[in-house]
């Protein structure tokens, strides 16, 4: 569009729920597994029910690809606010249906059942939710400040994160382990699904980015966007391994530096705290800088320095060491990531921006956000070095930094004010 309509505050925390539901519920149904697992997996070892919920979890990973695919070219076909209406409401829906679902012991092999089915429902409208919303910010948003709102994107996620720490926390405080697994963790769940039918209506009342092109067919890429999409999607793997590492830094404090749970929550509420606040730094700096300047200065001194944060705190095992590590490499975390999805965003044709934008978001969170975790443990396990996730986030860092100098500038203050 030549002339961006002017959004609301309300409109803008519409678009950007999505991604903040999605992080709260990934953080909610991880602080609850154990209370989940009990309830839908009732078999004799507490470690094999455990396993089990990890698993229908990750099974919500699969389907993200496709909910990529689909709903974002339906955003690039009819519309990005169509799109982000399907995709929100069958987050809602999937979210409010797990939270309902009865139990093992009320309707048998159905529960698990009912519960691997709503999260391969949520796994794809979360897969379809990134492309559109993440288009509809970069073609709402007024040229020179591309960069900043696609910032909010990710501010949001942080900002869940804290919010399902803060739930999580209170309802283990007042609750006893007996109602948690009943019933407790079904409120922190529907908490969160609680924004669901206020941002649909908003949404509903949203302006449309996208100019209409009739019955025209959507291009195919070409090879040159293929070649992008690869260079891309190395840089969303970065990204996204050293995200989800530092998603996990509570099990790192409790499993291999031998914290206490709360000194271990004490990181998650840092991190997430660093990412509120530099995400919009990050985003603002790329609107002035420029993108690969502020990505790839962010992301090479969180590479230099996540080896030593990860020995500081193998060698030191406090709290305020532990603390001030993950400060320092969650801010530089977040203050490189808006540049990156404003410069995929800004790559990318008008018609195929929100496809484009989900296929290859969803696929780098399908490939390496389902599967950090594990990877971090098998590596702690396997060599005993407490700085093996160190290493796994710097080698994804390093590739992600040699793949961004392959990358062309696109913020308009570099190269223009175009579209």
């Amino acid at each position: 569009m030549s002339t961006a309509p002017k959004l609301s505050r309300s409109q803008l925390a519409a678009v950007v729920a999505g991604n903040a539901l999605e992080f709260y519920d990934f953080l909610i149904f991880g602080f609850f597994a154990v209370q989940i697992g009990t309830v839908f997996f009732p078999v004799k070892d507490s470690t094999g029910s455990l396993l089990l919920t990890l698993a229908t979890f990750g099974v919500g990973f699969l389907t993200r690809p496709l909910g990529g695919a689909l709903i974002g070219r339906l955003g690039d076909r009819i519309g990005r606010k169509p799109a982000m209406l399907l995709s929100f409401g069958l987050m809602g829906l999937s979210i409010v249906g797990l939270a309902l679902t009865p139990s093992y012991a009320a309707i048998g092999v159905a529960a698990p059942v009912l519960v691997v089915i709503f999260r391969l429902i949520q796994g794809f409208a979360l897969g379809g939710e990134v492309g559109p919303s993440t288009a509809f910010l970069m073609e709402a948003a007024p040229v020179e400040k591309r960069g900043l709102y696609v910032s909010l994107q990710f501010a949001t996620q942080q900002a869940a994160t804290l919010c399902a720490g803060i739930v999580g926390v209170v309802l283990a405080s007042l609750l006893t382990p007996q109602d948690l697994s009943a019933w407790g963790w079904r409120v922190a769940m529907l908490l969160g699904a609680g924004v669901v039918p206020l941002a649909l209506a908003i949404r509903r009342h949203l302006p449309e980015t996208l100019e209409q092109q009739g019955n025209a067919r959507l291009p195919r890429p070409t090879l040159a966007q293929v070649g992008l999409a690869c260079l891309t999607l190395l840089v969303l793997a970065s990204a996204t391994i050293s995200t989800y590492a530092l998603i996990g830094i509570n099990l790192f404090a409790t499993q291999t530096l031998r914290m206490t749970p709360a000194q271990a929550f004490g990181a998650v509420v840092i991190g997430g705290s660093m990412g509120v606040i530099f995400n919009p730094i990050g985003g603002w700096l790329s609107d002035r800088m420029g993108r690969k300047p502020v990505m790839m200065s962010a992301y090479g001194l969180l590479c230099a320095v996540g080896l030593p944060c990860f020995f500081a705190m193998a060698q030191s095992r406090t709290p305020g060491v532990l603390y001030a590590a993950v400060a320092l490499m969650a801010a530089l975390l977040a203050l490189g990531t808006p540049a990156i999805m404003a410069q995929i965003g800004e790559s990318l044709p008008i018609q195929l921006r929100s496809g484009g934008i989900g296929f290859i978001y969803a696929f780098a969170i399908a490939i390496f956000g389902g599967t950090t975790s594990f990877v971090v443990t098998w590596l702690t396990a396997s060599t005993g070095s407490p700085l093996a996730p160190g290493w796994y986030m710097c080698a994804a860092l390093a590739v992600g930094v040699l793949s961004m100098l392959s990358m062309r500038e696109t913020a308009p203050v570099k190269v223009g004010r175009g579209a």
